[in-house]
């Protein structure tokens, strides 16, 4: 009965800070503080909220998260992005639809390297939008392609994701998550692919790129060496033990500001631009962890994980039900949270669930992730959707008819990697990295 009251204080107060256009992380701390005061009084719920909000960001592995950013944020600052989309225009080759496959490509190159799917969306659909006008490509097809695409990023290493939920999911190795996103990453990034080429094939069967020659070819990939040998700097370090995750993000941002001064492409004042976003964002992030730790305590003493996993246990005794249930509720909680508030309320409540059913803690993660990765892309608050028509111009009306077959590609996706574990667990694995 505890539990029940819990729920109906906790998410109902949430909810409705929610609609009502309360930010995220102050819905969270009024909730859980609000949710506190029915089981407490109010001195000690004061001081164990605020207790708890303070000890949910003293972690050392959460100060990868801000320095992340910042590589990212001088990445798509330092000219990085219109070498990564020379590489990906050579790679896509002469086939129908070249440039959407450019795209996709681009901002699994770009994605990988910033770990966030709004810098990709706009720093690679921002590059290309204007050269696939030129060449009569639908814009509404193309914005399409670039949001499908964008948040494979946030799958393949490094990710901010997998880091946040490393640490909500109780100290899950980052080494471990970071190797299982690559090939859940990649996968989602040839489904993109396959789709744009079935309607490029039936629609635009011209539209191909001009022949390069093995020189320039060459060429174009020297050019983005120095900017791929940076997943090759960070993720090896990481796996191989040579530094922590949170190493591994200073030694980025230190990589990406020597490549920018070489590249000559980052003055003074994108450098205070690019610091002062970070903060802004780094604060946003912070906050709502913060708030989420706050409430996954409240959430623990209650027993409200606990009540969850009984009900849904108690409800359907088959496993494959149980999972059907939860990519469902994750698909729909995507369509209005973004991916970091998600990852940290949801984690507590369902990881028990997956773990009572024999799911591996990584193998969860990586479902969660793409469940979240698919939520950017649709509306009402797709954070990736806003950014990439912004970009290209095109209205939110024109572009969601078109990204309804992407949609229907990755949820077969989400599926085949909720229901084949090897697909997030064979190469950590293989690495010797689930312990």
């Amino acid at each position: 009965m505890e539990a029940l009251l819990a729920v109906a204080v906790l998410f109902g107060v949430f909810f409705v800070l929610l609609f009502a256009g309360v930010p995220i992380s102050v819905s969270l701390g009024i909730a859980s503080f609000l949710t506190a005061l029915v089981f407490l009084s109010f001195e000690e719920s004061t001081y164990v909220v605020g207790q708890q909000m303070n000890v949910g960001i003293e972690s050392f592995s959460l100060l990868a998260v801000p320095l992340f950013i910042f590589a990212g944020n001088i990445m798509n600052n330092g000219g990085i992005a219109r070498r990564l989309v020379d590489l990906a225009l050579v790679l896509a080759g002469r086939v129908p639809g070249a440039l959407a496959h450019t795209n996709v490509l681009g901002n699994m190159l770009f994605g990988s390297l910033s770990g966030s799917a709004v810098a990709a969306a706009a720093a690679i659909g921002g590059t290309l939008h204007k050269r696939q006008k030129e060449e009569g490509y639908d814009p509404a097809f193309s914005t399409a392609v670039n949001i499908a695409s964008a948040s494979t990023g946030l799958l393949i290493p490094p990710t901010t994701a997998a880091i946040v939920y490393s640490t909500v999911a109780g100290g899950v190795s980052i080494s471990a998550l970071f190797m299982a996103g690559y090939v859940p990453g990649i996968l989602m990034g040839v489904v993109v692919m396959v789709v744009a080429w079935l309607y490029a094939r039936r629609r635009m069967a011209g539209a191909t790129s001009p022949r390069v020659g093995l020189g320039e070819g060459l060429r174009v990939f020297l050019r983005a060496v120095p900017s791929l040998l940076l997943v090759i700097v960070v993720v090896g370090g990481i796996v191989a033990g040579v530094f922590t995750a949170t190493e591994g993000a200073a030694a980025a941002v230190l990589y990406c500001l020597v490549l920018s001064l070489i590249y000559r492409s980052l003055s003074w004042a994108d450098l205070k631009q690019v610091v002062t976003s970070t903060v802004v964002a780094t604060g946003v992030v912070m906050f709502l962890i913060s708030a989420s730790s706050a409430m996954s305590w409240v959430m623990a003493y209650t027993g409200i994980p606990t009540a969850i996993t009984d009900a849904l246990l108690s409800t359907a005794d088959s496993k494959a039900i149980i999972l059907l249930l939860m990519v469902a509720i994750l698909l729909v909680v995507g369509t209005f949270m973004d991916i970091t508030p998600a990852i940290l309320i949801f984690t507590p409540i369902f990881l028990p669930i997956a773990t009572e059913l024999g799911m591996h803690p990584v193998h969860f993660g990586m479902m969660l992730i793409l469940a979240m990765c698919i939520g950017t892309m649709t509306p009402p608050v797709g954070s990736v959707l806003f950014v990439a028509t912004g970009v290209s111009g095109v209205t939110i009306e024109q572009v969601v008819p078109r990204l309804l077959p992407y949609f229907a590609g990755l949820v077969v996706l989400l599926l085949a990697v909720t229901f084949i574990p090897a697909l997030s667990l064979q190469l950590p694995e293989w690495l010797g990295l689930l312990g």
